[in-house]
C-alpha cells in the first residue's frame, strides 16, 4: 500500500483496506510494481544526494516548539556546522528539524530536507533549499540516504523516531556494515538515563562489548557538538559511508 491509497480514509477504513482479501495474482502484481517504485526512490536519492557534498544530519523531536531551548540549540548547532563547511540534513519537518534547517539557511550553508509522505503529516518546513527537498514514500529508503550521505549524526532530544535513527546507525557501525562516523547525543541530562541503562543492562549482561559504547559521544551544548564532528574529521577523510 502506498500513501495515496489511504488518502481521505479514516483510521478504521485504512485498517480494513490494509487487511482486505487479495488473490495471489493481485499480490504478485502489487509487489512487482512496489519493487520498481523502491528502486526508483533509491536511484533518485543516490543521484541527487551524491552532488550535495559533506553533510551532517540533525535529528530530534518534531514536537519541539520554536521558543524551546532545544530548538534554539539545534539552530545554533546547524549554523556552526555550516561555518565549518558542512551542509545540514534533516527529516524535513517541524520542531528540531525546522530549527536545524533554519540554522543552516542562516549560515548560508546547504539546507537539505528528506521529508516522508505520511497520510496526515508531515509538511516540509520553509527553511529547506528548494532544490534540496526530497520526499520519500518508504522510511527504509529514507534511512539509507541518511546513513550513506551523512558525515555524522547530531541527535537532539526526541522520541521513537529519533531513537530509531540512532540505534539503526549504532547497529550498522557495531556490525561493521557501515564505516564509523561520529554519533553525538546532545544534552547530557536528557540522555544519561538511557546510557546508564545500556551500561547497567546490555553491557552487564554481556550483550554488547565495552568498545561498543565508544560509538556514541554525549555533549551538553552546541560548541561541544560541532567540535566533536570537527575533531573526528581531523583524523579521517570525508566520503560516503558505504
Amino acid at each position: 500500500m502506498t500513501t495515496e491509497d489511504y488518502q481521505g480514509l479514516n483510521e478504521e477504513e485504512q485498517i480494513r483496506k490494509a487487511f482486505s482479501s487479495k488473490d495471489w495474482n493481485e499480490i504478485k502484481t502489487n509487489d512487482s510494481w512496489q519493487i520498481f517504485k523502491i528502486i526508483s526512490e533509491v536511484v533518485s536519492g543516490f543521484e541527487k544526494l551524491a552532488r550535495i557534498g559533506p553533510c551532517v544530519s540533525v535529528f530530534g523531536s518534531a514536537r519541539t516548539k520554536p521558543q524551546h531551548k532545544y530548538y534554539k540549540m539545534a539552530e545554533d548547532i546547524a549554523f556552526k556546522l555550516t561555518k565549518s563547511g558542512f551542509g545540514v540534513i534533516t527529516g524535513g519537518g517541524p520542531g528540531i528539524m525546522e530549527a536545524a534547517n533554519k540554522g543552516a539557511s542562516r549560515g548560508n550553508g546547504k539546507s537539505v530536507g528528506m521529508n516522508i509522505a505520511l497520510p496526515f503529516e508531515q509538511t516540509s518546513n520553509k527553511f529547506i533549499d528548494p532544490d534540496k527537498l526530497f520526499t520519500f514514500d518508504y522510511f527504509f529508503v529514507r534511512k539509507v540516504m541518511f546513513m550513506k550521505y551523512s558525515q555524522g549524526y547530531i541527535v537532539m532530544p526526541g522520541g521513537f523516531g529519533t531513537l530509531d535513527e540512532l540505534f539503526e546507525a549504532v547497529t550498522l557501525i557495531q556490525t561493521q556494515k557501515m564505516v564509523h562516523f561520529p554519533i553525538i547525543l546532545v544534552v547530557k541530562d536528557y540522555w544519561c538515563d538511557l546510557i546508564d541503562w545500556i551500561k547497567n543492562k546490555l553491557l552487564a549482561e554481556k550483550n554488547i562489548n565495552p568498545e561498543d559504547l565508544d560509538i556514541i559521544q554525549i555533549v551538553d551544548n552546541a560548541e561541544e557538538a560541532v567540535a566533536a564532528i570537527n575533531n573526528f574529521y581531523k583524523k579521517y577523510s570525508l566520503r560516503p559511508n558505504f
